[in-house]
């Protein structure tokens, strides 16, 4: 496998769970700068490499009078602070090309949604950056499907990349993440990330309804996933999920981030030694 460098953090083999969180949107600086410090301290007292992870933009709202973020260039002077402020890296998702530019001048990583997972203008100009490039597995497509988005990265002169699991689609308006997915695709040979938070989202669904929230399957993904081998983790979290203006059915509240960590931890330091014997002997 390949081990992706994000600033001074080694991602993949047998290297330490990689962390990406932060708020879904950037609602404001006050938030995102709170929330960072959070982060930040925390990761640092767990000694987990950290990378910090906000919207500028969601073009990809159910509404389109939905709170998309305050674009690109407000956003991307709010992460510069959080890179200037913490000193760690950023990441936010990309929806245009014409953004690649101006993405790479503040961005570590760059990420594709995973609606755009196959949009080839959109890879080809991320790529291009030479940033790295964090693709996230659109639910219609299978673990081994990745390899096109890949290739079409690979083409255009970039081999930093990393993947993330997101779940796959089951009938109309469920995820289901498929835990075989998480090998095949950590055997295309490059670092895997599970989003266990987005994993859990119910399309269809008004976002402030409650009885349509299923937090709870955040913390057992996630140690299925640990248990299956992953790289890192991608968590949206919020102070107040209650008021998040984006995906408050699905980001895990900041003050229960700790107590997943340190479960993802523990389970880590048990599996790593073994995670690539798991074939030995079978065939």
């Amino acid at each position: 496998m390949k081990t992706v460098k994000v600033g001074s953090i080694n991602v993949g083999n047998n290297n330490p769970l990689m962390l990406i969180a932060g708020p879904c949107v950037i609602e404001s600086e006050d938030i995102v700068l709170k929330t960072a410090e959070y982060i930040v301290k925390l990761t640092e007292k767990l000694k987990i490499p950290y990378v910090f992870k906000s919207s500028y933009l969601k073009d990809n709202r159910s509404s389109a009078s939905a709170f998309q973020g305050p674009g690109l260039d407000k956003g991307l002077k709010i992460l510069q602070k959080v890179k200037d402020t913490f000193n760690i890296p950023v990441l936010s998702d990309i929806h245009n090309a014409h953004d690649a530019d101006a993405c790479a001048e503040v961005l570590d990583i760059i990420q594709i949604p995973a609606f755009l997972s196959m949009q080839t203008s959109l890879l080809q100009a991320v790529s291009k950056t030479g940033k790295v490039v964090n693709i996230k597995k659109g639910q219609f497509l299978a673990g081994s499907d990745l390899t096109a988005s890949i290739n079409k990265v690979k083409d255009a002169g970039n081999d930093e990349i990393i993947l993330t699991e997101r779940g796959t689609m089951f009938g109309y308006g469920n995820l289901i993440v498929d835990i075989r997915s998480l090998k095949i695709m950590r055997d295309l040979g490059y670092p895997v990330i599970m989003d266990s938070t987005h994993a859990i989202k119910k399309y269809g669904v008004r976002s402030n309804d409650k009885s349509t929230w299923s937090k709870e399957f955040i913390f057992s993904l996630s140690r299925a996933a640990v248990a299956a081998g992953v790289d890192g983790f991608f968590i949206e979290t919020h102070p107040d999920c209650d008021s998040a203006l984006c995906d408050a059915d699905s980001m895990l509240p900041l003050n229960r981030l700790e107590d997943l960590l340190t479960q993802l931890i523990e389970i880590d330091n048990v599996i790593k030694p073994h995670i690539h014997n798991d074939s030995k002997g079978l065939y």
